[in-house]
């Protein structure tokens, strides 16, 4: 089985960014091995229904985004499947959230969407040109890396922590890298 962690976000946005700076935490800071599976990261950042070909190609995507809830609190980590979101849960935060929903659903309109899982945190901050993380977003990162770890364990794959980059570190290495 081919599995791919898809973090989405505009880094730009202050919260908005965690799914991308997410991903790449858990990239560095873990090794993953599966004698029958592969893993993959994509930085999917706001390209929405551009990355349906991606998307395509793997049997099992997890989706790391921010995401919104009817009475949730800031922070509050989601996981589900796709096909069964709960009713409480909205993609209407952001500019890209929407878009990230409609490629989903068109990918299963044709047929090509892989099982999906959701992993989604309530954010705090979305202002543009913030590239600082919420204190209350950071609280919620151990939370999601306990969920996706869980996660892939029940995959079949077996990981070791090989580094401990917090995500203040990779989204200060981003901001770094850009400017």
């Amino acid at each position: 089985m081919r599995v791919l962690v898809l973090g989405i976000g505009n880094v730009m946005f202050a919260d908005e960014g965690i799914g991308v700076h997410f991903t790449k935490m858990i990239e560095k800071n873990f090794k993953f091995k599966s004698p029958e599976h592969t893993l993959s990261f994509v930085d999917g950042g706001t390209l929405a229904n551009l990355l349906s070909p991606i998307i395509a190609d793997f049997d099992h995507v997890i989706v790391v985004d921010c995401i919104d809830a009817d009475e949730a609190n800031i922070a509050d980590v989601y996981f589900f499947d796709f096909e069964d979101m709960p009713k409480s849960i909205n993609w209407s935060g952001s500019a890209h959230e929407i878009e990230m929903l409609q490629t989903l659903e068109m990918m299963d309109l044709v047929g090509d969407r892989p099982q999906t899982k959701i992993l989604g945190i309530i954010p705090k901050r979305i202002d543009p040109m913030s590239f600082e993380l919420s204190n209350e977003i950071k609280k919620g990162v151990p939370v999601m890396q306990k969920v996706i770890l869980k996660h892939l364990e029940s995959l079949g794959f077996k990981y070791e922590k090989v580094a401990d980059f917090s995500i203040s570190d990779i989204a200060n290495d981003w901001k770094k890298e850009q400017f």
